[in-house]
């Protein structure tokens, strides 16, 4: 059984502080609602947790807040007209708790205007206020093709037929530097058929018609490929898991989430093992379970105590039977 792993976050808190097993984790004071053994979960406003959090220590935050839909739901969503004056004081926090070659990845989907078959910009002018404002560099723009989506909204997708179904999100990964750490090698694909039979017998170098030169480099076998900036993974079967032992808990299941795979793409990309990985809305924990599998020290919070008490079922070491969470 590994040792609870997870340092207390005090003034003194440094990336290097030893991880005694009998540490609590406390962020300035306030004590987590379940702590597992890389990571700790909290109940309340992120915002006021953020701010405890000592500055320029985080490797990585990554997220998904409630999207600014045009209709209310129940976990709690803006409106469109005020998201980017709600979200600017999240982001201004996370710039400043994350190190310098820490990384922000916000997951964030776009909605409809109201009454007609146009695209709100609310997502972009997000994004414009995070790097203008706060002073985030756009260290790229990536995809969630989620090809399980449902064809949405339906009086202009499926009534009307005016509009197609809208089944990718973006995300947006974030640096508070020019320079972040990241290294491709970890999230490599494996290779195509045509690629390995390449490989298997040689590639001769030649021009394209593009005009650009492919040098005898690229027959070196690399251990895979280089993935694209567009994640694909349907949102059904990689969260069923988690909606069936919510029902045999009794459990309420968050009705958003997103799929491991995106969690997990990132926290390999942009981090080592050991390294702490913060989600100020983490509504099921799934950023907090794939750290955990993958080793990364983790802080969850999320405002409704019914979705952390339900995110329980993601840790195989926590009891179940326990009905409350304060």
């Amino acid at each position: 059984m590994i040792a609870r792993r997870v340092a207390s976050l005090s003034s003194d808190f440094t990336p290097e502080l030893p991880l005694a097993s009998s540490a609590t984790p406390v962020i300035l004071g306030i004590p987590p609602t379940y702590t597992t053994d890389w990571g700790a979960a909290y109940v309340g406003d992120s915002l006021p947790l953020l701010r405890r959090i000592p500055a320029s220590s985080i490797d990585l935050v990554l997220t998904s807040p409630p999207y600014a839909l045009e209709f209310k739901k129940e976990y709690g969503n803006v409106a469109k007209g005020e998201y980017v004056v709600w979200l600017k004081p999240f982001g201004k926090e996370i710039k400043r708790i994350l190190k310098p070659e820490g990384s922000f990845v916000l997951n964030i989907g776009g909605s409809y205007n109201q009454g007609t078959p146009t695209r709100s910009l609310y997502h972009f002018k997000a994004l414009l206020m995070l790097c203008e404002d706060v002073g985030f560099h756009l260290a790229q723009e990536c995809f969630w093709y989620n090809p399980a989506k449902l064809p949405s909204p339906a009086e202009w997708v499926t009534v009307r037929r005016q509009r197609i179904k809208d089944a990718v999100e973006y995300v947006w990964w974030l640096s508070k530097t020019p320079f972040p750490k990241a290294n491709n090698r970890n999230v490599l694909n494996e290779y195509s058929a045509d690629m390995k039979r390449l490989l298997k017998r040689g590639y001769k170098p030649k021009q394209r018609p593009s005009g650009h030169v492919i040098t005898a480099k690229f027959g070196h076998d690399h251990g895979g490929a280089i993935p694209s900036s567009l994640i694909e993974r349907g949102n059904n079967e990689s969260n069923s898991e988690y909606i069936r032992a919510c029902a045999e808990a009794g459990y309420k299941a968050h009705p958003a989430r997103f799929p491991r795979a995106l969690p997990e793409f990132f926290i390999k990309l942009l981090t080592d093992e050991g390294a702490i990985v913060v989600d100020p809305f983490a509504g099921s924990n799934m950023t907090g379970a794939t750290a955990e599998s993958l080793r990364r020290r983790w802080i969850s919070v999320e405002i409704k105590p019914e979705y952390l008490l339900s995110s329980r079922v993601r840790f195989s070491s926590l009891n179940i039977g326990a009905d409350t969470v304060a």
